[in-house]
């Protein structure tokens, strides 16, 4: 619900999950910009060791950098807080995932519940056609091809790329094919949301071949090509009825993986995938055994565990990227060996470009999120992505009790 009071203190928390996450909700900049078009809005920054615009990019920018922030009614994160941590009776906004019932943050939750406290959930702030209104998931498509890229060069022993968090920014990240010429590589991206189109973007920068289901299974090429597929492309009913993407979701019982032909002729598979519990993995680890799986590479970008991939054992992490899966075992060896199926399991991709990707971040949140936040929740666009309301599960979050109890 929006927070209408006379003076609407905002404060930028300082990211406290390890891996320690080097983005933040906004910049020194647009900080600067909103408290000069909104009068009424004050905005403290606690201070951080890690984050990608240092203390100091705020303090000259005119922003007061504090240790704690006790004085502000409107607390904005990124990533989980650590319970502990939590002030009662503020407002959070953070991705919590917790609506999923993620066990891991189970303890999270009760803490909100327990200190009184108001949690608005980026991933749940959607429109009326459900879309997400904000998110990093652009940044995750774009790092985590340029992964599938960059072990498809290791693997083949043919080119070396940096990684994205050894880049300035996406700009050089970019700058880094500009005369490189990629082992000829058959790519199946999966997914149609905001982390897909992050990984066509790349596809389109370095001109990758873009050819339709029926090319990819049809047609031989010296020359890297992508596939993209939408679950209507590897998935059926399992009756035969027409496909019918609402009850697909509704009932994902009732369908089955047709996937089988594409990892017959991909060598390189990218996941962006929306997951949702109940739907049949792509594949299955003893299909994984077969002579005809051809996938050598495989970029697990929403690496969900489980979830559609057999080979996501675990989250990799950006200083550890990748792990080989080697099928007969069916477990994780070092990567690049003979017989592995070499994977990228990278939970925080976006944090590989925090500079690029806080800045999107940043003026989605204050285009679209501030105005419902602060003033009139038109939509109920706010009342809608708030799962607790002052300790208490809101209605339409309220199957999360026995997750909590």
């Amino acid at each position: 619900m929006p927070i209408f009071v006379q003076m609407k203190t905002i404060g930028i928390l300082r990211e406290t999950k390890q891996p320690p996450d080097k983005r933040t909700p906004l910049t020194p900049e647009q900080c600067r910009d909103v408290m000069d078009k909104l009068e009424d809005v004050q905005i403290l920054v606690q201070s951080s060791p890690d984050r990608c615009f240092p203390d100091e990019s705020y303090r000259n920018m005119g922003i007061q950098v504090v240790e704690e922030l006790s004085n502000a009614a409107i607390l904005l994160g990124v990533k989980e807080v650590v319970p502990e941590q939590l002030l009662s009776g503020k407002t959070y906004l953070f991705f919590s995932h917790t609506i999923k019932k993620q066990a891991h943050n189970r303890l999270l939750l009760r803490k909100i519940m327990e200190k009184g406290i108001t949690l608005i959930d980026y991933e749940t702030l959607v429109w009326d056609a459900g879309n997400r209104i904000i998110g990093f998931g652009r940044f995750a498509g774009i790092v985590g091809t340029h992964h599938a890229l960059r072990m498809w060069g290791l693997k083949k022993g043919t080119y070396v790329l940096k990684p994205a968090h050894a880049c300035k920014d996406m700009e050089e990240l970019f700058a880094q094919y500009e005369h490189l010429e990629i082992t000829p590589a058959r790519i199946v991206l999966c997914g149609d949301g905001r982390v897909a189109h992050g990984a066509i973007e790349l596809f389109k920068k370095l001109k990758i071949h873009h050819v339709t289901p029926e090319e990819f299974m049809e047609n031989t090429y010296d020359h890297t090509v992508y596939v993209h597929l939408r679950s209507e492309d590897y998935y059926e009913r399992k009756d035969g009825r027409e496909w019918d993407k609402s009850d697909f979701y509704k009932h994902p019982m009732e369908y089955r993986s047709s996937f089988r032909p594409f990892y017959q002729k991909a060598d390189i598979l990218i996941n962006a995938v929306f997951w949702k519990e109940g739907v049949e993995p792509f594949f299955t680890r003893e299909e994984m055994k077969r002579k005809d799986f051809t996938i050598k590479v495989i970029s697990d970008i929403t690496c969900d565990i489980p979830g559609p991939l057999p080979s996501t054992l675990f989250n990799t992490t950006i200083n550890d990227p990748y792990y080989g899966y080697q099928p007969l075992l069916e477990k994780a060896v070092a990567p690049f060996g003979k017989d592995t199926i070499e994977v990228q399991t990278i939970g925080n991709l976006p944090c590989e470009l925090p500079v690029d990707a806080s800045v999107e971040f940043g003026e989605q949140l204050i285009r679209h999120v501030f105005p419902n936040l602060l003033y009139q929740d038109t939509g109920n666009i706010i009342a809608q992505a708030t799962i607790v309301q002052s300790g208490k599960l809101t209605v339409r979050y309220n199957y999360l009790s026995d997750f909590v109890a």
